[in-house]
């Protein structure tokens, strides 16, 4: 039996440290067919060595740089996937991640959205910040409302619209966001699926709460009733739909 072409878009800036694990991660997944769609968003390293030296397994687009939103704006614009997934140049996939939850849409026809945990990784040079975190929530897996974690149909985002560059670095919480709103049908593998490394270039993010403060502002504009007051937003959980 046929199945869904999936389009893998991989933004990346200056990661080619990281990216060739990336890349082999989606490589390594158990589910066909795929497509993989680099976008490098200006990079000045060898990140277009790293995705040459796939040949003509990647579709690799350059464009000037302009931020991970646009990049993964400009890769949805040449996905022929019905299903789309993201991965940043610096994280990682469990290879049965697309299977499970192509799994999920395949035992439920109506979702529209399917996540999974995430667990964060510290590089060696951070050990100092690991352990200080290592109570934290942070350290422990989480529900993925990360880009990371998302499989979506393609035409989710023709509904929702695409990621918000004016909102960065919080474009893809303004995009969940939009999808809570409209009661998106959603489910949430249980399951630590993706892998987040955090290193010099992102783990300031982690405590950067004030950046999500436009998107979060955005939301409730959206949700405020007559009075005045915001219409609650429910989230979905990892033991069912939202």
């Amino acid at each position: 039996m046929n199945q869904p072409l999936i389009s893998c878009i991989v933004p990346v800036y200056n990661c080619e440290l990281y990216l060739r694990e990336a890349i082999d991660s989606i490589l390594a997944q158990t589910y066909r067919p795929l497509e993989i769609v680099v976008v490098d968003d200006g990079s000045t390293d060898g990140t277009a060595d790293v995705v040459a030296s796939y040949g003509a397994r990647l579709l690799y687009l350059r464009q000037g740089n302009a931020g991970p939103a646009a990049a993964r704006n400009r890769g949805l614009k040449l996905a022929e996937g019905e299903f789309v997934a993201f991965l940043d140049a610096d994280d990682v996939w469990h290879p049965d991640k697309l299977m499970r939850q192509m799994a999920c849409f395949t035992t439920h026809p109506k979702l529209e959205l399917c996540l999974t945990y995430v667990e964060n990784v510290w590089i060696r040079e951070l050990k100092a910040e690991r352990e200080r975190l290592q109570n934290h929530k942070f350290a422990r897996p989480l529900p993925g409302y990360l880009i990371q974690t998302l499989l979506a149909r393609r035409t989710l985002f023709d509904t929702l619209g695409f990621f918000d560059p004016a909102l960065q670095p919080s474009e893809d919480t303004d995009w969940f966001l939009r999808a809570f709103e409209k009661q998106v049908v959603t489910q949430v593998v249980p399951d630590v699926l993706v892998s987040r490394r955090l290193h010099g270039r992102n783990i300031s993010l982690l405590s950067s709460y004030q950046r999500l403060v436009g998107a979060v502002k955005r939301s409730l504009d959206r949700r405020r009733n007559h009075d005045g007051t915001p219409r609650p937003l429910k989230l979905p959980t990892s033991d069912g739909h939202a």
